[in-house]
């Protein structure tokens, strides 16, 4: 629980947790093809404080359920939905994303962004298709080869870390047997990792340590995130954030 605090006390204050952008998300919604002529009523699974949640609330005429399992992570959105004037179309829930309090067939768009990992690609969206009505879509983030080889340390990371890393037709496929027709995919921008993401991570280091006293458990946290970035800056040819658009058939 502790190592928990930290890690909520690390990335509450940052605009994301996870690599993305605002262009990227308005491209991923453009990509999804909805009918915007009518209300929607949309699920971001995994939001953290709501980097994406709130683009979808400022571009869409739509009721969005904001999940996280981090109930810190949500009050900080409903804070920045407030202070962005769109706090009347977003309702949280704080809840673990392998057991969703949803109704069948209930949402038009089903969002995860940099999230799905944390209960592996094949079985969120296995589970995540009952709560799509008939013709509704799935965007969802996921880590992905660039490359049909790799180095052998990188390859040994990521099957330590997350064996569920594959290619992008590979992820596809799962797509498919599962029921979705697969409508659009692209890459996350290095920006997106770096500038976005990493950077203003790295600038909250120095206060977080200051706040934790420099605590053996604290310095070894900042470490980690130190060995992630470094990892990233010299392996990114090689895999990044796919983002997947898919849809639930019928409608």
């Amino acid at each position: 629980m502790e190592d928990l605090q930290l890690l909520i006390d690390l990335h509450r204050s940052g605009p994301r947790q996870g690599p993305g952008g605002a262009a990227e998300t308005r491209r991923a919604l453009e990509l999804a093809g909805l009918d915007r002529s009518r209300p929607l009523k949309v699920a971001d699974i995994g939001c953290g404080t709501g980097a994406s949640t709130l683009v979808l609330a400022r571009e869409l005429d739509a009721q969005i359920t904001a999940v996280d399992f981090l109930p810190e992570f949500l009050d900080e959105l409903q804070d920045r939905a407030r202070f962005q004037g769109v706090a009347d179309r977003v309702t949280t829930l704080a809840c673990s994303m392998d057991a969703l309090p949803l109704a069948g067939a209930e949402f038009d768009l089903i969002w995860s962004e940099g999230a799905v990992y944390n209960i592996g690609f094949e079985a969120g969206i296995s589970d995540w298709k009952r709560f799509l009505k008939p013709g509704g879509k799935l965007v969802v983030s996921e880590i992905t080869w660039l490359s049909a080889s790799r180095p052998h340390e990188l390859q040994a990371h990521w099957e330590r870390e997350y064996p569920e890393i594959d290619t992008a037709s590979a992820k596809i496929g799962i797509l498919e047997r599962h029921g979705y027709s697969p409508e659009a995919y692209f890459v996350l921008p290095e920006s997106c990792w770096l500038e976005n993401y990493y950077r203003p991570l790295q600038r909250r280091f120095d206060e977080f340590l200051e706040r934790q006293g420099h605590s053996d458990r604290a310095r070894a946290l900042v470490e980690a995130e130190r060995r992630e970035i470094a990892f990233f800056e010299q392996y990114s040819a090689f895999y990044g954030y796919g983002v997947y658009v898919a849809k639930k058939p019928g409608g």
